[in-house]
């Protein structure tokens, strides 16, 4: 392609991504944040319909979860003989293209520790600000209804005004227990979803679809970190490949950072994702 044709189709798409951020992110730097639960006309209307996201602030002050679960004691005492599942990796940093031995270039998984007892795990995220391995609690499969069986009724089963919206039920309701380290990489989801945080705080940069072939999607090799002798190790699983984003958000190093550039140009030129930080009470829906 010429230097010409280059420029126009640039062009066209930068008129793209101003476009779609005007009809499904509005023209700030921010996501709408409401200061209540909307209506479910309001919340179909204005937030399902244009796949436009939000914050919802105070959207589940009500839940006795809020108070609870920031104490240790209570869900020890709560989770008293349950086992959960941990995943393990050696910098927070799961479902990352990592650079194994045998392949530069693959996508890695935690360990995942099954049967541990709720303690234990407790305890492995508790120490994960320090530790050489960082602890992360969550088997998604709507384990809130079966690991977490214990804590379910301390928030609520669904979401009213999202179900009446949605026009049905949650498939699934995840309890995820991490700490600061925790860190995600870019990837897309197929699912509606709402995101409420109990504890803490959760930072997001999100993007809108038609920005996709910016995050460069390609096949990997999988790879998942294995305990050897007590060292988080990456084993290649050369059977399976994932389609997954090649940009991370999160570039470790200047050196890194740079290489990004050079590799994955759209997404550095392009518009910038919004940052979104979710509190204690919010709902994010994306």
């Amino acid at each position: 392609m010429d230097s010409q044709r280059q420029e126009i189709m640039r062009a066209k798409l930068a008129a793209l991504w101003e476009e779609v951020r005007e009809l499904s992110l509005g023209t700030t730097p921010s996501v709408d944040r409401l200061d209540g639960p909307p209506t479910p006309l309001t919340f179909l209307r204005d937030y399902v319909s244009a796949n436009k996201p939000c914050v919802i602030s105070n959207a589940t002050l009500h839940w006795p979860a809020l108070s609870l679960w920031t104490q240790d004691e209570y869900l020890r005492r709560a989770m008293e003989g349950r086992h959960v599942s941990v995943h393990l990796t050696p910098d927070g940093r799961a479902d990352a293209l990592s650079r194994h031995p045998q392949d530069p270039s693959s996508l890695s998984s935690a360990h995942v520790r099954r049967g541990v007892p709720f303690e234990e795990a407790l305890g492995l995220v508790i120490d994960s600000s320090s530790s050489s391995a960082v602890a992360y609690c969550q088997e998604q499969n709507d384990c809130l209804s079966s690991e977490y069986s214990a804590l379910a009724g301390d928030a609520d089963a669904d979401i009213g005004w999202a179900t009446e919206a949605l026009g049905r039920p949650p498939e699934a309701v995840n309890l995820w227990i991490g700490g600061g380290r925790s860190e995600t990489w870019f990837h897309k989801d197929h699912y509606e979803n709402l995101y409420a945080v109990v504890s803490g705080k959760k930072h997001f940069l999100l993007l809108p679809p038609t920005d996709a072939h910016r995050l460069y999607i390609r096949w990997y090799p999988a790879t998942s970190y294995n305990d050897v002798n007590g060292r988080l190790k990456l084993a290649l699983v050369l059977e399976r490949h994932v389609p997954w984003c090649s940009v991370d958000p999160y570039s470790p190093s200047e050196e890194e950072e740079e290489r990004q550039r050079s590799s994955y140009p759209l997404y550095f030129e392009g518009p910038q994702p919004i940052q979104c930080t979710v509190n204690p009470g919010d709902i994010l829906y994306l």
